[in-house]
């Protein structure tokens, strides 16, 4: 009876079902508008560089608003920040559908990227406070798994919707969804384990660890947190955190906009088929988000070295992505295209798991702040990989957007190798100058 009572409680797995959720809710509805796309271009008459600057203007809003996300995660906590955003995106989402011409589908879709723009640096601050270092890459990459399923499932739900209710549909649907999940999120979630029901004695201290006296590591108690932007915009480590990120989601956004227009237009598949190929590479990510997460924890319990761990899978996925990508491109055959991409997109997926972890690990208190100036970095080359990718197709170049994306994932595995290091703090000088930070410098409750 003692050993059952003093077994860790499962809380922080309940909380990451919550969290997953929602990674899958954000790209159910962003990803939404690529596979309505041929019809809307359609009954609007929109070319493809109109339909490329549409596709942007949802990805310069989420670039944009990552800091702020990250900074009101950090001074509110995530459970009231990420119940009103999720609220506010998917009202943004429903209005999508009554949008009436360019103009109209570019706000909208401005104004729906600003409220996910808080949504990953918010489940990364909640991320750190629930869960210790050797489960950071594992969250991540189960977390991001979530989300490569939402963007899976979502051209064949997408298809069924439109053929039954209309495309207009595609959103109130989605738009409903986030909102139960904003109203659940708030019920059920806590900003600190410790204030969880659901969590015992044992299982905080598994989160939090012991000190040396045999106690759990408690919270520093600070009722408000002055995020360290000098030290942040002079670190070295911090610009090379936003360069490689920027890499992966420049690739990344080629296969959440234009796949399924490359896929009719280019490749001659019929709408129905692009319902099932469109959604091959995001399910082979949903395997490489979780593959790369378990990977890089393994590595750090068996090397005890977060460096190798982090830099090891992060490289292999981006390369394993670029030996894929380049013949997916020039190949002639259709389907050898398709079979490529799937095998590009679950090494380039692999990357996720180090590349989330590492804020975390450096970021400490600060973590979505941090987490969400990676994000502004890597969704600025979000919105640019849909402009030149239309700009290309429409000079009547489908191959050349996967050539570029192939360069850019070089130079990401370069600066992974030779400059990011995910063992050097980047808010150290600010907050502890002598020493490095320990499990209490990265909890600050509210």
């Amino acid at each position: 009876m003692e050993a059952q009572r003093t077994r860790p409680s499962i809380g922080r797995w309940y909380i990451l079902f919550l969290i997953s959720l929602m990674y899958l809710i954000t790209y159910l509805d962003r990803v939404n508008i690529s596979t309505v796309a041929p019809v809307i271009s359609k009954e609007f008459s929109f070319d493809k560089v109109t339909m490329g600057i549409i596709f942007s203007a949802f990805v310069w809003a989420y670039a944009l608003f990552q800091v702020p996300g990250g900074w009101l995660n950090d001074r509110f906590g995530p459970r009231r920040v990420l119940a009103i955003i999720v609220g506010y995106w998917s009202v943004m989402t429903a209005a999508t559908a009554a949008a009436t011409g360019a103009v109209s589908f570019v706000i909208v879709r401005f104004l729906f990227g600003i409220g996910e723009g808080g949504a990953f640096p918010g489940a990364t601050r909640a991320m750190q406070l629930w869960y210790p270092r050797h489960e950071r890459g594992f969250c991540q990459g189960i977390t991001h798994s979530a989300s490569r399923l939402g963007a899976a499932i979502t051209p064949p739900l997408v298809v069924l919707i439109m053929t039954t209710l209309g495309w207009r549909w595609v959103f109130y649907i989605c738009a409903a969804i986030g909102i139960v999940w904003s109203a659940l999120w708030y019920l059920a979630y806590r900003n600190l384990p410790e204030q969880h029901g659901l969590v015992n004695k044992a299982e905080l201290e598994h989160i939090r660890g012991i000190d040396e006296a045999g106690n759990v590591n408690a919270p520093k108690i600070e009722t408000k947190t002055s995020v360290p932007w000098a030290t942040l915009l002079r670190s070295p480590n911090m610009w090379a955190i936003m360069c490689a990120y920027f890499t992966y989601v420049y690739c990344l956004w080629i296969f959440l906009s234009w796949l399924p227009s490359y896929l009719v237009e280019f490749r001659q598949f019929t709408l129905l088929k692009v319902g099932l190929l469109a959604s091959l590479p995001l399910w082979a990510g949903v395997v490489g988000d979780t593959v790369g997460g378990l990977a890089t924890d393994w590595l750090l319990k068996k090397t005890g070295n977060t460096k190798f761990a982090r830099r090891a899978v992060a490289i292999t996925g981006m390369l394993g992505c670029v030996v894929f990508i380049v013949p997916a491109a020039l190949t002639a055959d259709a389907y050898t295209a398709v079979y490529c991409l799937t095998a590009a997109m679950f090494f380039l997926e692999c990357t996720i798991g180090p590349s989330w972890a590492v804020p975390m690990d450096v970021g400490g208190k600060y973590s979505g702040t941090v987490s969400g100036m990676m994000n502004m970095a890597g969704n600025i080359g979000g919105a640019l990989s849909p402009l030149v990718f239309g700009v290309l197709a429409q000079l009547g170049s489908w191959a050349a957007p996967f050539i570029v994306a192939a360069g850019l994932l070089v130079v990401g595995s370069a600066v992974w190798a030779f400059w990011l290091d995910p063992d050097a703090s980047v808010v150290e000088q600010y907050t502890l100058p002598t020493q490095q930070m320990s499990p209490q410098h990265d909890i600050v409750p509210w």
